[in-house]
């Protein structure tokens, strides 16, 4: 496999003639009146998408973008400022501008630039989908139609859509790392109408991750499009969900989404580097079930969530945030492991060159337990089993949360039985991982289609975990538990 740095060194030396001599002049102008530490990151980004609605392509785009934002850190303060223009005087200017937060005139030492080895690889370099023919994403989307509607007479529209995008970043910095990336990503989502005797359902699925066209050869459009068409008839038989405080079986795959939102941003340092999170200062301390174990794992081949290189240039890593149970660490990025006298947890991310970097999750799962699922399921009395989702908000200070769920069923007598529908789960994410009871040992990553929304920042990220029961959880619906 080639090395992404020295294939994003040749794509910005030939497009943008950036070589080494000119990174390193550029740092020492952003290091000229003192900052502690500088960095650029230059990028690259192609995306295309393709829509289909209502048995027709809907729109087609493909857009390029391209900059560089020059990072500069004095004690805790930070001089940031960005160019779309790679240009030597627009990039220059860049970095005079964000120099300004120095707070000396001292004279730079000349700085190395000279790229290095990213390291491991975690997905391929090569082109993804968006050097494929536009010809071959709609017949993709055409069996996608073509398979939901086949699925039940009821299903009277399909939405479906495809987007691709290929990054390549290149980082220097002033320590003397200079790595690069090249980074693939792909996405499929399809929506399902079903109509019957006025009452209208929809659902949705899709899935992705870091790879081209050879996703479709393990999920094919005929699957997600069936997927999508048996969530939205099943609404159809669904009763409507039970009210209360109930136990819950969350079922393995899309359920850490959960786990994502209600405990993984509490864990990010710069919430609790600035005390506003709920697990500020319990390092060391139990925080959860012992059955619990939480990491964020950024090196998991081709997963949506996966990067070979933060966006400081560190090497991502597998992070054990707890372990049976007890606090062990926070995602750091550099500022805030500075902070902490830690080294980079690999967790700094920004959406693009135009944005600061934060610590943020790449892929977050909880490992798999002792216990059998079915054990699990005969286990419970009744209670509702949460299998897919539509999302949710969480507050980060305390962990409250309120998620809405897009498949669930009642559990009676340890077996699951009718579809239930309008389901909604509002608990707190810190009380909710104490009253873990089961854990099972079907370990399960979700499909890649899932967003990470912070401070107005938007990044691709994994989620997963094992069938696990919590004894309970406040259950919103519209009937009486």
């Amino acid at each position: 496999m080639p090395d992404p740095t020295a294939a994003s060194l040749q794509l910005f030396q030939d497009r943008y003639n950036i070589d080494p001599a000119t990174m390193s002049s550029l740092l020492s102008a952003a290091l000229g009146k003192g900052g502690d530490f500088a960095e650029l990151f230059f990028e690259h980004r192609t995306n295309s998408a393709i829509s289909w609605e209502d048995q027709q392509v809907k729109s087609a785009s493909r857009n390029v973008a391209q900059g560089v934002g020059i990072r500069v850190v004095q004690g805790d303060a930070i001089g940031y400022a960005y160019t779309e223009a790679l240009d030597l005087d627009s990039m220059r200017k860049a970095a005079e501008t964000a120099a300004r937060i120095g707070k000396g005139g001292e004279r730079p030492t000349p700085i190395d630039a000279t790229p290095g080895r990213t390291g491991a690889s975690y997905y391929s370099t090569d082109e993804p989908m968006s050097g494929a023919p536009a010809s071959a994403k709609v017949a993709l989307l055409e069996r996608a139609d073509r398979a939901a509607r086949a699925f039940d007479p009821s299903i009277t529209r399909v939405d479906a859509s495809i987007g691709d995008e290929l990054k390549t970043v290149l980082i220097a910095r002033s320590d003397g790392r200079v790595v690069g990336d090249v980074q693939p990503l792909i996405r499929l989502n399809v929506s399902a109408l079903s109509d019957r005797n006025g009452s209208r359902q929809v659902a949705r699925t899709g899935g992705g991750g870091r790879l081209g066209l050879e996703y479709f050869e393990q999920v094919t459009p005929e699957d997600a499009a069936r997927e999508a068409a048996r969530q939205a008839v099943l609404q159809q038989d669904a009763t409507e969900a039970p009210a209360g405080t109930l136990p819950v079986v969350l079922a393995a795959g899309d359920s850490g989404v959960l786990l994502h939102e209600a405990v993984g941003h509490g864990l990010e340092a710069d919430f609790n580097r600035k005390g506003t999170s709920n697990y500020t200062g319990r390092i060391g301390q139990p925080v959860a079930s012992s059955l619990v174990t939480v990491v964020d794992d950024g090196t998991i081949a081709k997963s949506r969530g996966s990067l070979n290189i933060d966006d400081e240039g560190n090497p991502t890593r597998r992070n054990v945030l707890i372990e049976g149970g007890v606090l062990r660490g926070y995602l750091q990025d550099q500022v805030s492991a500075r902070h902490f006298q830690l080294g980079s947890s690999g967790s700094g991310r920004r959406e693009t060159f135009k944005h600061y970097i934060m610590p943020r999750m790449t892929n977050t799962l909880m490992l798999a337990g002792e216990s059998n699922p079915e054990d699990i399921i005969r286990s419970v009395a009744r209670g509702i089993y949460c299998i897919s989702y539509a999302g949710g908000q969480v507050n980060i200070s305390n962990g409250d949360f309120v998620f809405s769920v897009t498949e669930a069923y009642l559990i009676e007598h340890g077996r699951i039985t009718a579809p239930v529908r309008n389901v909604t789960l509002i608990g707190n994410g810190p009380d909710v991982l104490s009253k873990v009871t089961m854990v099972g040992t079907d370990y399960q990553l979700s499909d890649g289609r899932w967003m990470c929304g912070k401070d107005g920042q938007s990044v691709p990220v994994g989620v997963g975990m094992p069938t696990v029961l919590v004894s309970g959880i406040t259950v919103g619906g519209t009937k009486v538990a």
